[in-house]
C-alpha cells in the first residue's frame, strides 16, 4: 500500500468517527437537555448554545461563504482565460471583461438563501399551520413562559423542522466537498494538514447540529440518523477524491461544483441568520455574556480559517 493511500484511509476514519461521537455527545448525554435544566445549568446552556451559533456564523461566513466565493471566481477566471486564447486580438474582449467582474459568486450564493425562503414561504403558504398552528414556548430568564400562537406575530419565528432539514442538507453537501478537496491532495503532508483543518472546525460545527437537534426536541432516533448521514457526508467525499486522481475531470465540472457549493453557503446563512441566531439571542438575561460566547465562536472558527 502507497503511503499516500494510507494516509488517506487514516482520514477517512478520522472523520467519520470523531465527527459521530461528537455529534452524539449531545443527544446522548441528558445535561444538554435544556427544557429539563433550571437555574445555573440552564444558564450555562444557553451560554453553549450562543457559543454554538457563533461556530455556526464562522463556518457560514470565514468557511462556506469564503470557499464558495474562491471556487467561484477561480472557475470564472479559467473560462476567462479560455475565451481569451480563443477570441485573441478580437474587439469583444472589452465586453467580455466587464462581463466578469459582475460578482457572480454573491449572486450564487443569494439565490441560495432566496431558494430556501421560497421553500419556507410556499410551505407556510400551503400549510399554514406547519408553523404557526401550534404553540411554541420559549424559556426566557429561566421562570417566565412565553407563548406564542398562531393569532399573534412572534418575535422569533420557528420552523423548526424545515430549518433543521435545511441545515442539515446544506452542511452535508458542504461537507462531500471538504471530504473531496482532502482526498484530491497530492502529497502526504497537505492531505493531513488539511484534514486537520476540516477536522478542528467540523467537530465543533456538528456537535452544534447535535446539540440543535436537541433544542428543537428531535427524537433521538432521527437525531442520530441525522448525525450518522452527516459525519458520512466528508468521508464519502474523500472517497469521489480519490475515484477522481484515478481518471479526468470532465470540462466544466469544476464550475458546476462552485456553483452548487455557492448555493449550499446561502441556505447554510439563511438558517443561520433566520433560526440559529435569533432563537439563542430571543432571551434578555446575560445580554453581554451571550455577545461573548457568539464572538468567541466565530474567533475560533476565524482561526481555524488561517489553516483550513
Amino acid at each position: 500500500m502507497e503511503p499516500q493511500l494510507g494516509v488517506k484511509i487514516g482520514c477517512f476514519f478520522a472523520l467519520l468517527i470523531l465527527t459521530l461521537v461528537c455529534g452524539l455527545i449531545p443527544i446522548c448525554f441528558k445535561w444538554f437537555q435544556i427544557d429539563a435544566a433550571t437555574g445555573r445549568h440552564r444558564r450555562v446552556l444557553s451560554l453553549l448554545g450562543c457559543t454554538s451559533a457563533g461556530v455556526f456564523l464562522g463556518a457560514g461566513l470565514m468557511h462556506m461563504t469564503a470557499e464558495a466565493l474562491e471556487g467561484i471566481d477561480s472557475e470564472i477566471q479559467k473560462f476567462k482565460m479560455q475565451n481569451r486564447t480563443e477570441r485573441e486580438g478580437n474587439a469583444s474582449d472589452d465586453v467580455d471583461s466587464a462581463q466578469m467582474e459582475y460578482p457572480f459568486g454573491e449572486l450564487i450564493i443569494s439565490l441560495g438563501f432566496f431558494f430556501v425562503f421560497f421553500l419556507e414561504s410556499l410551505a407556510l403558504q400551503c400549510c399554514p399551520g406547519a408553523a404557526g398552528g401550534t404553540t411554541v414556548q420559549e424559556e426566557l430568564g429561566g421562570t417566565h413562559v412565553l407563548e406564542l400562537h398562531s393569532h399573534g406575530p412572534p418575535p422569533s419565528p420557528s420552523k423548526g423542522p424545515l430549518r433543521a432539514l435545511v441545515l442539515l442538507l446544506s452542511l452535508s453537501f458542504h461537507s462531500v466537498f471538504e471530504g473531496l478537496a482532502v482526498g484530491l491532495q497530492p502529497t502526504v503532508a497537505t492531505t493531513i494538514q488539511l484534514c486537520l483543518a476540516v477536522l478542528a472546525h467540523k467537530v465543533l460545527v456538528v456537535f452544534g447540529v447535535g446539540l440543535r437537534l436537541v433544542r428543537i426536541g428531535t427524537r433521538s432516533r432521527w437525531a442520530m440518523l441525522s448525525i450518522l448521514s452527516l459525519a458520512l457526508m466528508s468521508p464519502m467525499g474523500l472517497v469521489l477524491g480519490l475515484a477522481v486522481t484515478q481518471g479526468d475531470s470532465k470540462a466544466g465540472q469544476g464550475l458546476s461544483q462552485a456553483a452548487l457549493q455557492g448555493v449550499a453557503a446561502g441556505t447554510f446563512l439563511y438558517v443561520t441568520f433566520l433560526e440559529i441566531l435569533p432563537r439563542e439571542l430571543a432571551g434578555p438575561e446575560a445580554p453581554l455574556a451571550k455577545w461573548g460566547c457568539v464572538a468567541a465562536g466565530f474567533a475560533f472558527m476565524a482561526f481555524i480559517a488561517l489553516w483550513a
